[in-house]
């Protein structure tokens, strides 16, 4: 009955087997997982996308039906003019023209809105995927202590264009 004790995993001849192979998965679930991460991204936008044009088309018929009421305000609103107007006979032009440049101040005002909304709206933006690389990020790689923007280390920037590079200051 002599039997010898079962040796530990970390004295057996397969170890260095044993890290390569959990390196290498590790490797390829890391790898795995970035891959869902721009899926995700991917997806995200193209929802949003999706949500986008399908606004656009409605406001484009809608946009159809008013522009359409519109012109027969419009016309009715210049023969209104041309009757409150002083003026003789046949000269229902000058209503029109009352009513094209009430409608062009009309354009600049309802311009000057559009760009500013414009420029507030923001692109369509993965949030979710952002948020979940950077969960993943904090769990693999831990709380790190750097000179980061985002308190992480970051990599060296280039100098700017004409400014000397570190090397070359001394």
């Amino acid at each position: 009955m002599n039997e010898s004790p079962p040796t530990p995993p970390f004295d057996r001849p397969e170890h260095p087997q044993n890290i390569a192979t959990a390196i290498a998965e590790v490797s390829e679930r890391a790898t795995l997982l970035i891959h869902e991460e721009v899926e995700l991204a991917k997806a995200e936008v193209a929802e949003k996308a999706q949500k986008l044009a399908r606004g656009a088309v409605v406001g484009a018929v809608a946009g159809v039906f008013f522009v359409t009421a519109l012109v027969f305000v419009l016309v009715g609103c210049a023969w209104l003019l041309y009757y409150l107007l002083p003026g003789g006979d046949f000269t229902y032009f000058w209503g029109f023209f009352a009513m094209a440049l009430i409608l062009l101040v009309l354009g600049v005002i309802a311009g000057l809105i559009a760009a500013r909304v414009v420029k507030r709206s923001a692109p369509p933006v993965p949030t979710m995927a952002i948020e979940e690389a950077r969960r993943i990020r904090e769990t693999v790689g831990g709380p790190t202590h750097g000179s980061g923007p985002d308190g992480g280390t970051s990599a060296p920037q280039p100098p700017a264009v004409g400014e000397p590079s570190p090397e070359a200051r001394g």
